[in-house]
């Protein structure tokens, strides 16, 4: 985008405007009693004043009309999305029905659709339209339903108009590039009233604006660009929203399962689950503010690179994002008599549900996708791009026989039999036998049925060794979140001394963190092994015991003690409960019993 003074200007007067007219608009919300008050299914604790959709569309509005120049895209962009503004803006003062806001949208992408922005998937004129009212009207919603938090709606639409117009640039459309930086503009002056603790929401005259303006802007990158290869026509509209798009459907498919109506409203979204497991609500939004960043990196990526590499990219991104997702689907958000009265009549969610839980069908899903990512990886690595030499076509031809036989393998050797949560050193011997094995038999199969003609060795090294790479981060990634997470109550309840740092130590500290029912918050460890003293256990200091123990307490400000060790003798106990006893700290001490019951 070629820089001028008229450039900032721009730029510089939805900023300020939107810096200007927010607090305004806030205190016109409240004397007018237009606020959103608490209720259970929403998050805020207190009244918070509404409209802060008014400045964003006043401030962008002041800036596509006045400061940047126009085209038949921009003015349509800029004329639909305001008659959605005032759809939402209706909805936020009187409230209407659901169905009728729905009527606005589906008149507002209609308008859109007319003036011939579409997305181009297909060779059918009508399926293009009909797949472009449905991305105008599921992007808008997506945006409301992402509006959940402080500061995260707002955020993420930043970071997506951002990468949306670094892609208008690489398309030549510079003008559409300045009219979204100005759009990001007013949406981060509104953020600095929205981020946490927020004192005004957008609501939805602002959600919806910022969602069809979001969602008719990718129409333009993907019908007016130069780039005409498929796939950043598929893939980067996608990617930019990629966030508001995986919450929507996240939340849409649990809420299914759990037998609640999708558009009811509730706190299980993405960001719900992760103050759930105990970040804050502003580490929580930031962290998916790098999620989106990440898409949208993505997203330049894909129109640059070559087909082979961007399709790696995100079926990898996509990997990782789905084990998040299904980690975060197991995070308690609801009662759970309250889940199970809502399933009591729903046989079919309740298989549905038994059937996630298990998770062997998605675990099966997700090793053929890393199959067939590892050995693209290792003939890409061996013999560079894709392309219709020998050796790929050698890899077209052998990929389906190395599914079955890696399949087949996987299932012989057990690798489906374990729980992820609890994948251990013994689970990754096993992994490790089964990729070997796996190896062995698809190069024994290719000897035979190829007679190892063109074929590389090495490139099958590289896929084994990448192979047990996959396999074994995939099972380990629950460990890997519970350990970059914070734990589900981590930092609620009663702070926890641990005495004894052995194997009952440890023993204990995962039943805490497990057990959210028995509301103890771990905070250290304490031994009286001076050779642990300064150690760190599972992110958990170790403290040492002799004499210490009273001042370990204090600076720790523990509500409890509790003994794993069972070797400790009797003396010491009665020292450490009587060093307790003066500090008010309770002292209990874990016991693991086995129950003969045939003698009952």
């Amino acid at each position: 985008m070629p820089f001028s003074p008229r450039t900032l200007l721009a730029v510089a007067t939805s900023f300020l405007f939107a810096l200007a007219l927010t607090p305004l608009v806030r205190m016109y919300a409240r004397r007018f009693g237009i606020v959103a008050t608490p209720k259970t299914d929403r998050w805020h604790k207190k009244p918070t004043a509404m409209l802060g959709g008014v400045a964003i569309w006043l401030s962008v509005v002041i800036s596509v009309f006045f400061f940047t120049p126009q085209t038949t895209y921009s003015w349509v962009i800029i004329h639909a999305s305001t008659f959605l503004f005032f759809v939402g803006l209706i909805d936020d003062v009187i409230h209407i029905k659901p169905y009728q806001k729905l009527i606005g949208q589906i008149l507002g992408s209609a308008f859109v659709v007319y003036y011939g922005l579409t997305l181009p998937w297909t060779s059918s004129v009508l399926v293009n339209m009909a797949l472009a009212i449905f991305w105008l009207i599921g992007i808008t919603n997506a945006i409301n339903l992402l509006d959940n938090m402080d500061g995260l709606a707002s955020g993420i639409s930043i970071i997506a108009a951002g990468f949306l117009a670094l892609s208008f640039v690489n398309t030549g459309q510079f003008v559409e590039a300045l009219m979204l930086v100005a759009f990001a503009a007013a949406l981060l002056g509104f953020l600095v009233f929205n981020s946490n603790p927020a004192s005004i929401f957008m609501g939805d005259c602002g959600s919806m604006f910022v969602g069809f303006f979001l969602a008719s802007s990718a129409l333009v990158n993907v019908s007016g660009g130069r780039s005409r290869s498929l796939l950043p026509v598929l893939a980067v509209p996608i990617l930019v929203l990629f966030i508001p798009i995986f919450d929507t459907t996240f939340v849409t498919v649990l809420r299914k399962l759990s037998g609640r109506a999708a558009s009811q409203g509730g706190r299980d979204h993405t960001s719900h689950r992760l103050v759930a497991l105990g970040m804050s609500e502003r580490h929580a939004v930031w962290m998916l503010y790098g999620f989106a960043a990440l898409s949208g990196l993505l997203a330049l990526v894909v129109q640059r690179a070559r087909l082979d590499v961007s399709l790696a990219a995100i079926a990898g991104f996509t990997i990782v994002l789905t084990l998040i997702g299904v980690y975060l689907a197991g995070v308690k958000v609801y009662d759970q008599t309250e889940e199970a009265s809502a399933l009591k009549e729903k046989p079919l969610y309740v298989f549905l549900v038994d059937l996630s839980y298990k998770r062997r069908i998605f675990e099966v899903l997700l090793d053929v996708i890393l199959i067939i990512l590892s050995y693209w990886c290792a003939y890409a690595i061996k013999f560079g791009p894709f392309s219709g030499s020998l050796a790929w076509q050698l890899f077209i031809r052998t990929l389906p026989v190395l599914v079955f036989v890696k399949m087949s393998v996987f299932l012989v050797m057990g690798v489906y039999r374990g729980l992820w949560r609890y994948t251990s050193i013994g689970d990754l011997i096993v992994f490790l036998k089964a990729v070997v094995l796996s190896s062995v038999a698809s190069l024994m199969v290719v000897l035979f049925a190829f007679r190892f003609e063109g074929f590389s060795r090495t490139a099958f090294f590289i896929d084994g060794v990448l192979m047990f790479l996959f396999l074994a981060g995939s099972r380990m990634a629950f460990r890997m979140f519970r350990q970059i997470l914070p734990a589900n109550g981590r930092h609620n309840g009663r702070r926890v001394l641990i005495y004894g740092a052995g194997d009952g130590g440890e023993l204990l500290l995962r039943e805490l963190r497990n057990n959210s029912e028995l509301q103890l918050s771990p905070v250290g460890f304490v031994d009286d092994d001076p050779s642990k003293s300064g150690k760190v256990l599972h992110g958990l200091r170790v403290f040492g015991g002799n004499g210490d123990l009273g001042q370990v307490c204090e600076q720790q400000e523990v509500d409890e003690v509790v003994i794993s060790s069972l070797k400790m003798s009797e003396k010491r106990i009665e020292e450490v409960v009587r060093s307790c006893t003066e500090r008010q700290i309770a002292v209990k001490r874990m016991r693991i019993t086995i129950e003969d019951l045939s003698s009952r």
